[in-house]
Protein backbone atom coordinates (compact mmCIF):
# COMPACT_ATOMS: atom_id res chain seq x y z
CA UNK A 1 0.00 0.00 0.00
CA UNK A 2 1.36 3.63 -0.67
CA UNK A 3 2.05 6.15 1.28
CA UNK A 4 -0.71 9.54 0.94
CA UNK A 5 0.16 11.68 -2.14
CA UNK A 6 0.30 15.13 -1.78
CA UNK A 7 -1.15 17.95 -4.38
CA UNK A 8 -0.54 21.08 -5.35
CA UNK A 9 -2.97 23.72 -3.42
CA UNK A 10 -2.99 26.20 -6.21
CA UNK A 11 -2.28 26.82 -10.10
CA UNK A 12 0.16 29.95 -8.61
CA UNK A 13 1.79 27.15 -6.34
CA UNK A 14 2.27 24.56 -9.29
CA UNK A 15 3.60 27.48 -11.54
CA UNK A 16 5.97 28.87 -9.49
CA UNK A 17 7.67 25.16 -7.84
CA UNK A 18 7.63 24.13 -11.99
CA UNK A 19 9.56 27.31 -13.12
CA UNK A 20 11.18 27.04 -10.31
CA UNK A 21 12.62 23.30 -10.77
CA UNK A 22 13.38 24.66 -14.63
CA UNK A 23 14.95 27.71 -13.84
CA UNK A 24 18.20 26.89 -12.40
CA UNK A 25 21.85 28.21 -12.46
CA UNK A 26 22.48 27.57 -16.51
CA UNK A 27 19.63 29.76 -17.15
CA UNK A 28 21.21 32.99 -15.41
CA UNK A 29 24.82 31.77 -16.22
CA UNK A 30 24.69 29.93 -19.34
CA UNK A 31 21.61 31.26 -21.86
CA UNK A 32 23.64 34.97 -21.50
CA UNK A 33 26.52 33.99 -22.63
CA UNK A 34 25.17 31.00 -25.40
CA UNK A 35 23.57 34.20 -26.93
CA UNK A 36 26.37 36.21 -27.36
CA UNK A 37 28.38 33.47 -28.43
CA UNK A 38 25.68 32.87 -30.97
CA UNK A 39 24.79 35.36 -32.86
CA UNK A 40 22.94 37.70 -30.17
CA UNK A 41 19.31 37.80 -31.27
CA UNK A 42 19.75 35.59 -33.77
CA UNK A 43 19.91 32.50 -31.03
CA UNK A 44 17.77 34.14 -28.92
CA UNK A 45 15.54 34.40 -31.23
CA UNK A 46 15.93 30.46 -32.49
CA UNK A 47 15.66 29.74 -28.90
CA UNK A 48 12.27 31.61 -28.41
CA UNK A 49 11.10 29.57 -31.42
CA UNK A 50 12.73 25.98 -30.56
CA UNK A 51 11.20 26.32 -26.97
CA UNK A 52 7.68 26.23 -27.84
CA UNK A 53 8.28 24.34 -30.96
CA UNK A 54 10.01 21.20 -29.02
CA UNK A 55 10.88 22.08 -25.47
CA UNK A 56 7.27 22.52 -24.89
CA UNK A 57 5.25 19.72 -26.62
CA UNK A 58 8.54 17.01 -24.33
CA UNK A 59 7.50 19.07 -21.29
CA UNK A 60 3.70 17.94 -22.19
CA UNK A 61 4.56 15.12 -22.54
CA UNK A 62 5.98 14.83 -18.69
CA UNK A 63 3.29 16.73 -17.53
CA UNK A 64 0.18 14.70 -18.90
CA UNK A 65 1.85 10.92 -17.97
CA UNK A 66 2.80 12.65 -14.35
CA UNK A 67 -0.77 13.23 -13.62
CA UNK A 68 -2.13 10.26 -15.95
CA UNK A 69 -0.67 8.27 -13.38
CA UNK A 70 -0.39 10.09 -10.14
CA UNK A 71 2.59 8.23 -9.43
CA UNK A 72 6.36 8.08 -9.43
CA UNK A 73 8.10 7.81 -13.28
CA UNK A 74 8.75 3.89 -12.87
CA UNK A 75 4.98 3.21 -12.09
CA UNK A 76 3.85 5.54 -14.47
CA UNK A 77 6.09 4.45 -17.44
CA UNK A 78 5.11 0.34 -16.22
CA UNK A 79 1.00 1.57 -16.61
CA UNK A 80 1.65 2.82 -19.77
CA UNK A 81 2.77 -0.36 -21.30
CA UNK A 82 1.11 -2.99 -23.59
CA UNK A 83 3.15 -5.91 -23.00
CA UNK A 84 6.11 -6.76 -21.03
CA UNK A 85 8.88 -5.81 -23.25
CA UNK A 86 7.54 -1.80 -23.10
CA UNK A 87 6.70 -2.58 -18.63
CA UNK A 88 10.82 -3.31 -18.32
CA UNK A 89 11.64 -0.56 -20.95
CA UNK A 90 9.38 1.88 -18.31
CA UNK A 91 11.43 0.55 -15.52
CA UNK A 92 14.38 0.90 -17.34
CA UNK A 93 13.70 4.34 -17.98
CA UNK A 94 12.09 5.52 -14.59
CA UNK A 95 15.38 4.09 -12.82
CA UNK A 96 17.45 5.55 -15.22
CA UNK A 97 15.93 8.90 -14.48
CA UNK A 98 16.04 8.51 -10.78
CA UNK A 99 20.01 7.38 -11.28
CA UNK A 100 20.78 10.39 -13.65
CA UNK A 101 18.86 13.09 -11.43
CA UNK A 102 20.68 12.02 -8.58
CA UNK A 103 24.49 12.44 -9.84
CA UNK A 104 23.15 16.28 -11.27
CA UNK A 105 21.96 16.97 -7.62
CA UNK A 106 25.12 15.38 -6.50
CA UNK A 107 27.37 17.98 -8.52
CA UNK A 108 24.79 21.05 -8.16
CA UNK A 109 24.71 20.48 -4.80
CA UNK A 110 28.71 21.32 -5.06
CA UNK A 111 28.10 24.50 -7.48
CA UNK A 112 25.22 25.62 -5.36
CA UNK A 113 27.30 25.19 -2.06
CA UNK A 114 29.53 27.96 -3.92
CA UNK A 115 26.37 30.44 -4.25
CA UNK A 116 25.69 29.85 -0.56
CA UNK A 117 29.62 30.57 0.46
CA UNK A 118 29.56 33.22 -1.69
CA UNK A 119 26.31 34.46 -0.12
CA UNK A 120 28.05 34.48 3.05
CA UNK A 121 31.50 36.28 2.26
CA UNK A 122 29.35 38.95 0.90
CA UNK A 123 27.85 39.28 4.27
CA UNK A 124 30.81 38.75 5.69
CA UNK A 125 32.32 41.25 3.78
CA UNK A 126 29.29 43.90 5.05
CA UNK A 127 30.26 43.29 8.59
CA UNK A 128 33.82 43.91 7.44
CA UNK A 129 35.04 40.66 8.95
CA UNK A 130 37.21 40.41 6.80
CA UNK A 131 39.29 36.82 7.70
CA UNK A 132 36.06 35.13 7.19
CA UNK A 133 35.02 37.21 3.89
CA UNK A 134 38.24 36.09 2.25
CA UNK A 135 38.05 31.96 3.84
CA UNK A 136 34.44 32.04 2.59
CA UNK A 137 35.44 33.72 -1.41
CA UNK A 138 38.53 31.30 -1.59
CA UNK A 139 37.58 27.76 -2.57
CA UNK A 140 39.14 24.86 -1.03
CA UNK A 141 38.00 21.26 -0.25
CA UNK A 142 36.88 22.13 3.15
CA UNK A 143 34.81 25.11 2.48
CA UNK A 144 33.52 23.19 -0.17
CA UNK A 145 32.38 20.16 1.48
CA UNK A 146 30.72 22.49 4.58
CA UNK A 147 28.83 24.16 2.12
CA UNK A 148 27.78 21.30 -0.37
CA UNK A 149 26.61 19.41 3.19
CA UNK A 150 24.83 23.13 4.49
CA UNK A 151 22.99 23.30 0.81
CA UNK A 152 21.73 19.53 0.92
CA UNK A 153 20.30 20.12 4.18
CA UNK A 154 18.52 23.52 2.90
CA UNK A 155 16.86 20.91 0.16
CA UNK A 156 16.09 18.44 2.94
CA UNK A 157 14.45 20.95 5.20
CA UNK A 158 12.16 21.90 2.04
CA UNK A 159 11.54 18.42 0.32
CA UNK A 160 10.65 16.70 3.70
CA UNK A 161 7.46 19.26 4.73
CA UNK A 162 5.79 17.81 1.56
CA UNK A 163 4.50 19.00 -1.48
CA UNK A 164 2.08 21.69 -0.72
CA UNK A 165 3.88 23.01 2.79
CA UNK A 166 7.30 22.27 1.50
CA UNK A 167 7.60 22.53 -2.13
CA UNK A 168 4.91 24.68 -2.98
CA UNK A 169 4.88 26.94 0.11
CA UNK A 170 8.90 28.03 -0.29
CA UNK A 171 8.60 28.07 -4.29
CA UNK A 172 5.49 30.50 -3.87
CA UNK A 173 7.95 32.69 -1.81
CA UNK A 174 11.53 32.00 -3.65
CA UNK A 175 10.41 32.66 -7.56
CA UNK A 176 9.06 35.79 -6.46
CA UNK A 177 12.34 36.96 -4.51
CA UNK A 178 14.06 36.14 -7.50
CA UNK A 179 12.13 37.79 -9.74
CA UNK A 180 12.18 41.03 -7.78
CA UNK A 181 16.14 40.88 -6.67
CA UNK A 182 16.85 40.15 -10.79
CA UNK A 183 14.94 43.11 -12.25
CA UNK A 184 16.50 45.60 -9.46
CA UNK A 185 19.72 44.12 -10.06
CA UNK A 186 19.22 45.11 -13.78
CA UNK A 187 18.32 48.57 -13.41
CA UNK A 188 21.38 48.99 -11.11
CA UNK A 189 24.00 47.32 -14.01
CA UNK A 190 22.50 49.51 -16.04
CA UNK A 191 23.19 52.55 -14.38
CA UNK A 192 26.85 51.75 -14.56
CA UNK A 193 29.44 52.72 -17.79
CA UNK A 194 30.37 49.72 -20.19
CA UNK A 195 26.34 48.24 -19.65
CA UNK A 196 25.25 49.34 -23.24
CA UNK A 197 27.86 47.57 -24.74
CA UNK A 198 26.38 44.53 -23.36
CA UNK A 199 23.18 45.07 -24.13
CA UNK A 200 24.18 45.41 -27.99
CA UNK A 201 26.39 42.18 -28.22
CA UNK A 202 22.89 40.44 -26.43
CA UNK A 203 20.15 41.95 -28.44
CA UNK A 204 21.77 43.00 -31.71
CA UNK A 205 21.25 40.37 -34.13
CA UNK A 206 23.98 38.62 -36.34
CA UNK A 207 21.42 36.89 -38.86
CA UNK A 208 24.41 35.73 -41.26
CA UNK A 209 25.13 32.69 -38.51
CA UNK A 210 21.22 32.15 -38.02
CA UNK A 211 21.08 29.07 -40.30
CA UNK A 212 24.30 27.44 -39.15
CA UNK A 213 23.71 23.97 -38.28
CA UNK A 214 26.05 24.30 -34.67
CA UNK A 215 23.77 27.90 -33.59
CA UNK A 216 20.26 25.78 -34.37
CA UNK A 217 21.53 22.86 -32.47
CA UNK A 218 22.78 24.85 -29.77
CA UNK A 219 19.74 26.69 -29.15
CA UNK A 220 17.48 23.60 -29.23
CA UNK A 221 19.42 21.90 -26.45
CA UNK A 222 19.46 25.05 -24.20
CA UNK A 223 15.30 25.11 -24.70
CA UNK A 224 15.40 21.25 -24.13
CA UNK A 225 17.33 21.35 -20.88
CA UNK A 226 16.37 24.63 -19.59
CA UNK A 227 12.85 23.01 -19.29
CA UNK A 228 14.03 19.91 -16.42
CA UNK A 229 12.96 17.57 -19.34
CA UNK A 230 13.88 13.64 -19.77
CA UNK A 231 14.50 12.89 -16.10
CA UNK A 232 11.34 12.59 -14.28
CA UNK A 233 11.50 16.08 -12.65
CA UNK A 234 8.60 17.44 -14.63
CA UNK A 235 6.46 14.06 -14.35
CA UNK A 236 6.56 14.16 -10.70
CA UNK A 237 5.44 17.80 -10.76
CA UNK A 238 2.51 16.78 -13.20
CA UNK A 239 1.52 13.66 -10.93
CA UNK A 240 0.88 16.80 -8.04
CA UNK A 241 -1.56 18.86 -10.51
CA UNK A 242 -5.32 18.49 -9.56
CA UNK A 243 -7.46 17.06 -11.90
CA UNK A 244 -9.53 20.18 -12.89
CA UNK A 245 -6.46 22.11 -14.42
CA UNK A 246 -5.86 23.04 -17.83
CA UNK A 247 -2.57 20.99 -18.86
CA UNK A 248 -1.65 22.52 -21.91
CA UNK A 249 -2.29 26.40 -20.19
CA UNK A 250 -0.03 25.16 -17.40
CA UNK A 251 2.58 23.73 -19.64
CA UNK A 252 2.41 26.96 -22.00
CA UNK A 253 2.85 28.95 -18.75
CA UNK A 254 5.66 27.39 -17.46
CA UNK A 255 7.73 27.25 -20.75
CA UNK A 256 7.10 31.01 -20.78
CA UNK A 257 8.34 31.68 -17.71
CA UNK A 258 11.27 29.82 -17.73
CA UNK A 259 11.97 31.41 -21.20
CA UNK A 260 11.42 34.75 -19.30
CA UNK A 261 13.19 34.29 -16.66
CA UNK A 262 16.74 33.18 -19.02
CA UNK A 263 16.10 36.35 -21.02
CA UNK A 264 16.09 38.24 -18.24
CA UNK A 265 19.20 37.25 -16.94
CA UNK A 266 20.83 37.81 -20.21
CA UNK A 267 19.65 41.53 -19.64
CA UNK A 268 21.78 41.17 -15.97
CA UNK A 269 24.60 39.00 -17.51
CA UNK A 270 25.47 40.61 -20.78
CA UNK A 271 25.96 44.32 -19.17
CA UNK A 272 27.33 43.34 -16.22
CA UNK A 273 30.20 41.57 -18.11
CA UNK A 274 31.36 44.40 -20.57
CA UNK A 275 30.80 46.98 -17.67
CA UNK A 276 33.54 44.16 -15.80
CA UNK A 277 35.67 45.01 -18.85
CA UNK A 278 35.40 48.66 -18.77
CA UNK A 279 36.95 48.81 -15.39
CA UNK A 280 39.75 46.51 -16.57
CA UNK A 281 38.74 43.18 -15.87
CA UNK A 282 38.85 40.09 -18.00
CA UNK A 283 36.20 38.44 -19.73
CA UNK A 284 37.37 36.47 -22.04
CA UNK A 285 38.91 33.12 -21.79
CA UNK A 286 42.61 32.40 -24.04
CA UNK A 287 40.30 30.96 -26.85
CA UNK A 288 38.89 34.09 -27.34
CA UNK A 289 35.41 33.07 -26.26
CA UNK A 290 33.03 34.92 -23.10
CA UNK A 291 34.39 33.24 -19.68
CA UNK A 292 30.68 31.15 -19.00
CA UNK A 293 29.59 28.72 -16.17
CA UNK A 294 31.22 29.19 -12.89
CA UNK A 295 34.19 30.95 -13.85
CA UNK A 296 31.57 33.92 -14.54
CA UNK A 297 29.90 33.77 -11.25
CA UNK A 298 33.09 32.96 -9.30
CA UNK A 299 35.88 35.11 -10.87
CA UNK A 300 34.67 37.59 -13.23
CA UNK A 301 31.36 38.94 -11.64
CA UNK A 302 33.19 38.89 -8.11
CA UNK A 303 35.76 40.94 -9.52
CA UNK A 304 33.42 43.38 -11.30
CA UNK A 305 31.98 44.27 -7.34
CA UNK A 306 35.02 44.41 -5.69
CA UNK A 307 35.57 47.25 -8.33
CA UNK A 308 32.50 49.53 -7.27
CA UNK A 309 32.90 49.72 -3.76
CA UNK A 310 30.44 49.45 -0.61
CA UNK A 311 27.37 49.31 -3.36
CA UNK A 312 29.34 46.64 -4.90
CA UNK A 313 28.77 44.62 -1.28
CA UNK A 314 25.23 45.02 -1.27
CA UNK A 315 24.72 44.10 -5.38
CA UNK A 316 27.40 41.25 -4.36
CA UNK A 317 25.06 40.10 -1.31
CA UNK A 318 21.82 40.25 -4.07
CA UNK A 319 23.33 39.05 -6.45
CA UNK A 320 24.39 35.62 -4.74
CA UNK A 321 21.33 35.78 -2.73
CA UNK A 322 19.65 35.35 -6.45
CA UNK A 323 21.61 32.20 -7.43
CA UNK A 324 21.18 30.15 -4.10
CA UNK A 325 17.56 30.58 -4.58
CA UNK A 326 17.96 29.76 -8.42
CA UNK A 327 19.79 26.64 -7.20
CA UNK A 328 17.61 25.58 -4.31
CA UNK A 329 14.09 25.84 -6.77
CA UNK A 330 16.01 23.25 -8.80
CA UNK A 331 17.58 20.73 -6.42
CA UNK A 332 14.16 19.92 -4.26
CA UNK A 333 12.62 19.13 -7.66
CA UNK A 334 15.34 16.35 -8.22
CA UNK A 335 15.19 15.71 -4.68
CA UNK A 336 11.79 15.05 -5.51
CA UNK A 337 12.13 12.29 -8.19
CA UNK A 338 13.61 9.26 -6.22
CA UNK A 339 12.25 10.29 -2.85
CA UNK A 340 8.94 10.11 -4.69
CA UNK A 341 9.64 6.43 -5.77
CA UNK A 342 10.32 5.29 -2.48
CA UNK A 343 7.83 6.90 -0.24
CA UNK A 344 4.90 5.48 -2.69
CA UNK A 345 6.41 1.82 -2.94
CA UNK A 346 7.58 1.33 0.56
CA UNK A 347 5.26 3.43 2.19
CA UNK A 348 7.55 4.85 4.60
CA UNK A 349 8.09 8.47 5.64
CA UNK A 350 9.47 11.23 3.70
CA UNK A 351 12.05 12.47 6.28
CA UNK A 352 13.29 8.82 6.62
CA UNK A 353 13.90 8.44 3.26
CA UNK A 354 14.56 12.17 2.69
CA UNK A 355 17.76 11.71 5.36
CA UNK A 356 19.26 8.54 3.98
CA UNK A 357 18.51 10.18 0.16
CA UNK A 358 20.37 13.43 1.39
CA UNK A 359 23.40 11.49 2.98
CA UNK A 360 23.90 9.20 -0.24
CA UNK A 361 24.00 12.04 -2.56
CA UNK A 362 26.47 14.16 -0.28
CA UNK A 363 28.48 11.17 0.26
CA UNK A 364 28.35 11.20 -3.55
CA UNK A 365 29.19 14.98 -3.48
CA UNK A 366 31.71 14.67 -1.34
CA UNK A 367 33.69 12.37 -3.50
CA UNK A 368 33.19 14.47 -6.15
CA UNK A 369 34.83 17.58 -4.13
CA UNK A 370 38.06 15.29 -2.91
CA UNK A 371 38.59 14.16 -6.66
CA UNK A 372 37.02 17.13 -8.43
CA UNK A 373 39.66 17.63 -11.19
CA UNK A 374 39.00 13.71 -12.10
CA UNK A 375 35.18 13.86 -11.38
CA UNK A 376 33.17 16.66 -11.58
CA UNK A 377 33.55 17.27 -15.59
CA UNK A 378 33.28 13.31 -15.92
CA UNK A 379 29.77 13.33 -14.06
CA UNK A 380 28.73 16.62 -15.47
CA UNK A 381 29.13 15.07 -18.76
CA UNK A 382 28.48 11.64 -18.20
CA UNK A 383 24.35 12.96 -17.11
CA UNK A 384 23.50 15.73 -19.10
CA UNK A 385 25.16 15.11 -22.24
CA UNK A 386 24.82 11.44 -22.71
CA UNK A 387 22.11 10.27 -20.16
CA UNK A 388 19.65 13.17 -20.20
CA UNK A 389 18.98 13.42 -23.84
CA UNK A 390 18.82 9.95 -24.03
CA UNK A 391 15.85 9.42 -21.41
CA UNK A 392 13.88 12.56 -22.69
CA UNK A 393 13.64 10.37 -26.03
CA UNK A 394 12.49 7.89 -24.35
CA UNK A 395 9.75 9.70 -22.65
CA UNK A 396 9.01 11.31 -25.92
CA UNK A 397 8.37 7.28 -27.33
CA UNK A 398 6.24 6.57 -24.39
CA UNK A 399 3.41 9.24 -24.82
CA UNK A 400 4.01 9.12 -28.21
CA UNK A 401 4.55 5.73 -30.00
CA UNK A 402 3.16 3.32 -26.31
CA UNK A 403 0.68 5.48 -24.79
CA UNK A 404 -2.61 4.87 -26.90
CA UNK A 405 -4.06 8.27 -28.34
CA UNK A 406 -7.30 8.03 -26.87
CA UNK A 407 -6.03 7.74 -23.41
CA UNK A 408 -3.95 10.76 -23.70
CA UNK A 409 -7.56 12.63 -24.85
CA UNK A 410 -9.17 11.32 -21.87
CA UNK A 411 -6.82 12.74 -19.33
CA UNK A 412 -6.37 16.57 -20.88
CA UNK A 413 -10.08 16.72 -21.49
CA UNK A 414 -10.53 16.51 -16.84
CA UNK A 415 -8.97 19.83 -16.98
CA UNK A 416 -10.52 21.16 -20.70
CA UNK A 417 -12.91 19.60 -22.19
CA UNK A 418 -12.88 20.86 -25.64
CA UNK A 419 -9.34 20.05 -26.07
CA UNK A 420 -9.70 18.09 -29.01
CA UNK A 421 -10.91 21.36 -31.23
CA UNK A 422 -8.20 23.51 -30.23
CA UNK A 423 -4.86 23.63 -32.20
CA UNK A 424 -2.97 22.04 -29.51
CA UNK A 425 -4.40 18.57 -29.78
CA UNK A 426 -4.27 19.13 -33.76
CA UNK A 427 -0.63 19.50 -33.42
CA UNK A 428 0.71 18.34 -30.31
CA UNK A 429 0.37 14.05 -31.02
CA UNK A 430 2.41 14.82 -34.52
CA UNK A 431 5.04 16.34 -32.54
CA UNK A 432 5.57 14.30 -29.63
CA UNK A 433 5.36 11.16 -31.96
CA UNK A 434 7.86 12.25 -34.67
CA UNK A 435 9.53 15.73 -34.37
CA UNK A 436 10.28 15.75 -30.34
CA UNK A 437 12.32 12.15 -30.63
CA UNK A 438 14.02 13.09 -34.03
CA UNK A 439 14.78 16.53 -32.44
CA UNK A 440 16.14 14.62 -29.78
CA UNK A 441 18.35 12.44 -31.45
CA UNK A 442 19.45 15.38 -33.34
CA UNK A 443 21.14 16.82 -30.16
CA UNK A 444 22.56 13.50 -29.10
CA UNK A 445 24.15 12.97 -32.30
CA UNK A 446 25.60 16.55 -32.05
CA UNK A 447 26.86 15.70 -29.07
CA UNK A 448 28.41 11.63 -29.80
CA UNK A 449 29.82 13.68 -32.73
CA UNK A 450 31.22 16.74 -31.35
Amino acid sequence: MSAPRGEFSSRFGFLMAASGSAVGLGNIWGFPTNTASNGGAAFLFTYIVLAFAIAYPALMAELIIGRHAKANAVTALRGLARGPLTRALGGMVGYAGMITVSLILSFYAIVSGWMLAMTMASLANLLQFDAAADWLATGSVVRDAIFTLGFMLMTLWVVTAGVSNGIEKWASRLMPSLFIILVCLIIYVFTLDGAMEGLRMYLVPDFSRMLEPGLVVSAMGQAFFSLSLGVGTMLIYGSYINRRENLPALGRMVTLLDISVAVTAGLLILPAMTVALNLGVPIYDEQGGLIAGPGLIISVLPALFDQIGLAGILVSLAFFILMTIASLTSSISMLEVPLAYVVENYNTSRRRVGTWLTLGITAISLLIVFNFDTLFDLVVSLTTEYSQPLLGFFFAIFAGWIWHRNGILQEIRQGSENVEHTMFWRIWPVYVKFVVPVAILAIYLQTLLG
